[in-house]
């Protein structure tokens, strides 16, 4: 069998050829092809125009065979989106901030020079926005501008050790693993130079005091009016909070890890300053604005969030590869890239970096094509001889979990397409991060990477991390009764690219297999 017709709503009728090379001869579209060999069947992309030369079928460096018209197909779609990808300053790479913030640098530059810098948690949801300051930069005047624009608590954001040298316990031991809430300790003021702990001038004196290393336990005053906050090892990279990234910003400038934090509250009813407001007061008062989201970028790209932990060699039904175990420095979780062939300069490799996915990559489910994406891909590098799979774990569901996946089925039963069950739920349509992924990438040799992915989300999550992106390979594989409207969401709702935005007749399950004009086959 060398080449197959289908339809679908998705996708027009189109026809690929098999394993022969091909000349002057327009093909359009996507389909399958069948190695007589391997018994096994890949989809790629096809394209118009002279793509094919003369050339017999030859094996790559790796002992595989590669034939032209796969050759070719792989560079076929190279769309806007993926064409150029990746330069350092590029819209998406970490360095660059969320449009309307300030960058990181700025506000470690600021930061440097003991001024302050506004943090915002999300810009999406309920904001809520801290003015932050290095501790040990404190001073009355800073204190009284954060009294005048705050909630008139100050915070001292504090690693652990540093609590624990000055024998500062939780307020609430039993709440310390709660992530959603910060974690105060004991309030104190500092003996030495204070009255009643209350104004701006005793409130800097004991912030200076916690910010010593030479302070003590007993040179403090329990209760007080400054409340020090714990800070969860990790930072934001654990907990997104603002605790966490002040005290993030604070080391990243290259100093002592020790934050003021302040809430802005809005100047006429004490609520929760609004975003509009927080830019307003950034602007009047040249602060840098910065967003804990792209906070968490940036500590991405530089920080090893994984370790390779054992290789080992594997045989699949595809074939030969190695597989690569990783382990999460930040929460524990194993990941793996399973390597086909030598990636020796790192060039030019097909790549994909596939979420976790329970149901389908296992049992098979009907619901996507999750399963049926991870065997092609693994089909697609045993042909070319060479590339990676990474395979993420903690992505079941687009992130929200194998239970509340299952939760989400039952909501789309009733009617919900994926993202409305996933927001449906309190999650977000994708929670998905692919910084790990990159990381994994990088260790195995990836350079420049064909990406093998329908998903524009993934080139942005693959950003920054030394990688670049030079052409997109489409995983399409076969649409049911059962995810046709999985794979229609993804498109209209979630940008997935498959192809092209073509209008077909309805579904049809049945594949046609017809074979290539015998003026256009050629034995290889």
């Amino acid at each position: 069998m060398d080449s197959v017709l289908f339809h679908s709503q998705l996708f027009q009728p189109i026809i690929l050829l098999g394993p022969r090379t091909l000349k002057n001869h327009q093909i359009t579209g996507i389909g399958v092809y069948r190695n007589r060999q391997l018994s096994s069947t890949c989809w790629a992309i096809g394209v118009t125009g002279d793509v094919f030369d003369d050339s017999p079928l030859r094996r790559n460096d790796n002992g595989s065979l590669l034939a032209p018209p796969f050759g070719a197909l792989l560079d076929a779609e190279i769309t806007p989106e993926t064409n150029d990808f990746f330069v350092s300053d590029a819209e998406g790479d970490p360095d660059c901030p969320t449009e309307g913030f300030s960058s990181i640098e700025q506000a470690l530059d600021m930061l440097r020079q003991g001024k302050f810098v506004i943090i915002v948690d999300d810009e999406n949801g309920e904001v809520e926005g801290n003015i932050v300051m290095v501790a040990s930069h404190a001073s009355p005047q800073a204190i009284g501008f954060m009294f005048k624009h705050g909630s008139g608590i100050v915070s001292v954001g504090m690693k652990g050790e540093d609590l624990e040298r000055l024998k500062l316990p939780l307020m609430s031991p039993e709440n310390e693993d709660d992530s959603s809430a910060p974690s105060f300790t004991i309030t104190v003021d500092a003996k030495a130079g204070t009255s009643t702990g209350v104004s701006a001038l005793d409130r800097a004196k004991t912030i200076l005091a916690l910010s010593s290393p030479n302070s003590r336990p007993e040179d403090f005053r329990r209760p007080g009016h400054v409340f020090p906050l714990k800070y969860r090892n990790g930072g934001v990279l654990r907990r997104a909070g603002h605790t966490e990234a002040s005290v993030d910003l604070v080391m990243l400038a290259g100093l002592q890890p020790i934050s003021v934090l302040s809430a802005i509250v809005d100047p006429d009813d004490g609520s929760m300053a609004s975003l509009p407001n927080l830019r307003k007061l950034a602007l009047e008062h040249n602060i840098p604005f910065v967003s804990i989201t792209d906070l968490i970028r940036y500590r991405r790209k530089r920080e090893k969030l994984v370790e390779r932990t054992a290789i080992s060699r594997l045989p699949t039904k595809w074939g030969l590869f190695e597989a690569y175990c990783y382990r999460s420095k930040l929460d524990g979780t194993e990941h793996v890239a399973i390597v086909k062939g030598k990636i020796g300069d790192g060039e030019d490799v097909l790549a994909r970096v596939h979420s976790e996915c329970l149901t389908g990559d296992i049992f098979g489910s009907a619901r996507c094509d999750c399963g049926n994406q991870l065997d092609l891909a693994m089909e697609i590098i045993e042909q070319a001889g060479r590339g990676v799979v990474v395979y993420l774990r903690g992505h079941e569901g687009r992130g929200i979990g194998l239970g509340h996946k299952f939760q989400a089925y039952n909501l789309q039963d009733e009617g919900h397409d994926t993202v409305e069950a996933n927001l449906e739920l309190g999650f977000a349509a994708d929670a998905r991060e692919y910084g790990i992924g990159a990381q994994i990438l990088r260790d195995v040799g990836v350079r420049t990477m064909r990406l093998m992915t329908n998903n524009p989300a993934k080139f942005t999550g693959l950003k920054g991390y030394g990688l670049a992106v030079v052409g997109r390979v489409p995983v399409l594989t076969p649409i049911t009764e059962e995810n046709q409207r999985y794979l229609e969401t993804k498109r209209t709702k979630m940008g997935h690219i498959y192809g092209s935005d073509i209008q077909g007749p309805s579904l049809n399950p049945n594949v046609n297999i017809i074979e290539a004009p015998e003026d256009i086959q050629q034995t290889g």
